[in-house]
């Protein structure tokens, strides 16, 4: 099986992180694999913020229920849409959501744990002002990394049976291995 395979297959959520240092060698390696994401028209209408700061970390540990994995990791990356190299809104969000994928893969390959905040967004504007974004950039996650701490995470997914149709919606794909 292939690493990215293997990746995709094995990428679980880490919440808890060592107090180890991300470099910024990983840190840099990690937006690269962000900024080759697929867009549409190549616009590349991401925007990232790097966070290290622990003033600012504590700051945006306020903007979520989370906040105890906000404060234990050692780089947030806040990801942003811009506006101006927007041309089609829903296409640049699942760019967006390619983007991040992408770096939560990078997190795998690195042996960094990650984890993508998405409740943070209800405080988007809370977050917004911290980080002096610009007004027509548009929150769209905030990813915690760290060193995970050593510990099995087991996660569950739904059959492909349950999720998957032939040709229609009604006939189940039935796929054979």
């Amino acid at each position: 099986m292939s690493t990215t395979i293997e990746a995709i297959l094995n990428r679980r959520s880490v919440r808890e992180y060592t107090d180890e240092p991300v470099s910024e060698k990983d840190i840099n390696t990690i937006l690269d694999c962000a900024r080759w994401a697929p867009s549409g028209l190549n616009n590349q209408p991401w925007k990232f913020i790097v966070v290290r700061d622990e003033d600012t970390i504590k700051n945006l540990a306020q903007c979520t229920h989370y906040s105890t994995i906000v404060l234990r990791s050692k780089v947030l990356i806040a990801v942003y849409l811009d506006n101006e190299e927007m041309y089609h809104h829903d296409k640049d969000v699942m760019a967006i959501g390619a983007s991040i994928q992408n770096i939560l893969l990078a997190c795998v390959e690195l042996g960094l744990g990650s984890v993508w905040l998405g409740e943070i967004l209800k405080q988007a504007d809370m977050v917004n002002s911290i980080l002096e974004a610009p007004e027509n950039h548009e929150l769209m996650a905030v990813i915690a990394i760290g060193k995970p701490v050593e510990k099995e995470r087991t996660s569950s997914r739904k059959s492909i049976a349950e999720l998957t149709f032939e040709n229609k919606f009604g006939k189940k794909w039935i796929g054979s291995n």
